[in-house]
């Protein structure tokens, strides 16, 4: 395997030689593996639960946290019927370290996975995935799967690629469909997808995620942008294969995970789709910015189009529920990977996407991490209502452990939300939650979240590159008078400063590859 040497990863350090060996060498594996772990509950009367997650997406992207512009019907009927949760973090301001928290129970201090790290490229000849997660890891599906459940994910995976141990079906998953490698999931009309270890064909012919117009293309000519359209949307694809799981499995108890690669760029969507708001004034995206990624003639259009056409899919998911008798008995929980990104021409300030946070994708600001998160079931989640209870993608495992009555694991950093779920007594409370983040560029980022100090919720941020190799000062927010994160409070309280520094320290662990630790580029010109 070799590592990706395109513009947005050629900094990146590499492993070390016994990293790569003990994450890659598992190509040819048993394709069937599962979790060795006996089954040892009755699932007879058990919920199925269904966790949606789409990518890139902000706070301020869906109708129930106020969006005016994008129609978002049926995430608002899941609003109206359950509970919306208003300080729920995802696990890492960008992708894979995020899903790793959502699929391990430990935050990016702890876990393996704490960065984007590709493996390969963009193309299908070089398509080996991300750093892989490692055989014997306890994950969600896991537990499912102990509990009884048949487990299927469906959609983007980004957690080890083909023929790795980090494969979806020997992580606990007894199905799965959709992108295996997170590079590829940059188009939307790709050649292929996977089905469990097989590379499944769309009828589509190869297209350049980051492809360019010619010099003789004019900008402004929706005729110029012909040849980047495909017909056969991945998207479509995902939510026809969950429904055909629904319908496979509604005599059983199932865990569907549904990741949605929407609506990360590239912005591409239906032409229907996009007519839609076409009403909008938009300027072309000639793909020489903003990430190099296809170009888009409309991509106020398109971007709007690629969030609605998620909702319309989770509103035939609900749907089949009803009509399957299974709406009272499955849970079903929808969140984002991170926060919203300006890549591929998306205009976030039209939208306002990140709501009233501070900050965007790969920013440990609320605006980065704080994520639109809603969950639904009949007559078990209370309907309509908000919760302020502050939880993270950590939290999921366990909370699902204790859902299906099986003892999480105790070297995890989650706290099971069930009881805020239920609206039951006895809510546990995260004293603080912390958050890192590593660029390959050299910069790096840590926050933590102190809770109840000085009768308020406070954030600290630190950042360190090239030039900060120790760390930058401490920035510091009352998050309870300013959740906007824009009054540095550090010289005004040195004793929360100092407790954040503290914390920093102590919530972390040091991580196998030297470019995820903090003190890498000490002593490095």
């Amino acid at each position: 395997m070799k590592i990706n040497n395109n513009k947005l990863h050629k900094t990146l350090p590499l492993l070390s030689a016994l990293s790569i060996a003990l994450f890659t060498m598992s190509c040819g594996g048993n394709n069937s593996e599962k979790s060795t772990e006996t089954v040892v509950q009755d699932p007879v009367n058990k919920p199925n639960v269904i966790y949606i997650l789409v990518d890139d997406m902000g706070i301020g992207d869906i109708e129930p946290y106020g969006q005016e512009l994008i129609k978002t019907p049926n995430l608002q009927r899941m609003a109206d019927e359950g509970l919306t949760f208003s300080q729920h973090y995802a696990g890492n301001p960008v992708c894979a370290p995020s899903r790793a928290a959502l699929m391990t129970g430990k935050h990016s201090g702890r876990g393996q996975i704490r960065g984007n790290f590709e493996l390969g490229g963009f193309s299908d000849e070089e398509e080996f995935g991300q750093l892989p997660l490692q055989p014997n890891t306890t994950t969600v599906a896991k537990i499912m799967q102990k509990a009884g459940y048949t487990t299927a994910l469906i959609g983007k995976w980004g957690l080890g690629g083909p023929g790795s141990y980090g494969v979806p079906t020997k992580q606990g998953f007894d199905y799965f469909f959709g992108y295996l490698d997170q590079k590829q999931a940059h188009n939307h009309y790709p050649t292929h997808l996977w089905q469990n270890e097989e590379r499944f064909p769309l009828n589509n012919e190869a297209l350049d995620s980051h492809g360019q117009l010619s010099a003789s293309d004019d900008p402004n000519d929706e005729a110029s942008y012909a040849k980047f359209k495909r017909s056969d949307f991945a998207q479509d694809r995902l939510t026809n294969e969950a429904l055909d799981y629904i319908d496979s499995n509604k005599d059983k108890p199932f865990f569907l995970y549904l990741s949605y690669a929407a609506p990360h760029a590239a912005l591409q969507a239906p032409d229907a789709e996009i007519a839609k708001y076409s009403h909008f004034e938009d300027t072309p995206y000639d793909g020489k910015s903003d990430g190099n990624y296809l170009p888009a003639f409309k991509p106020r259009a398109t971007r709007a189009a690629m969030i609605s056409h998620i909702d319309q899919g989770i509103g035939l998911v609900l749907n089949k529920l009803q009509k399957l008798g299974l709406d009272e008995n499955t849970l079903v929980i929808f969140s984002s990977d991170n926060g919203p990104s300006f890549e591929g021409g998306a205009d976030l300030e039209f939208f306002d996407s990140n709501g009233k946070f501070r900050g965007y994708k790969r920013d440990l600001y609320d605006g980065g991490i704080r994520m639109p998160t809603i969950a639904r079931w009949p007559n078990k989640v209370p309907a309509g209502k908000v919760s302020d209870h502050v939880s993270a993608f950590w939290d999921v495992l366990p909370t699902l452990a204790d859902l299906v009555e099986i003892d999480a694991p105790k070297d995890i950093d989650g706290i099971s939300f069930l009881p805020t779920l239920l609206n039951q007594d006895g809510q546990q409370e995260h004293d603080s939650l912390y958050w890192e983040f590593h660029h390959w560029n050299g910069s790096h980022k840590q926050a933590i979240r102190i809770q109840n100090q000085k009768n308020a919720d406070w954030k600290a941020i630190r950042f360190f590159n090239k030039k900060a190799k120790n760390g930058t000062a401490i920035e510091l927010y009352n998050l309870t008078t300013d959740p906007q994160e824009q009054n540095n409070v550090a010289q005004e309280n040195p004793d929360l400063v100092k407790q954040a520094e503290a914390l920093f320290n102590s919530s972390r662990t040091r991580s196998f590859m030297d470019s995820w630790n903090f003190d890498y580029y000490n002593g490095k010109k």
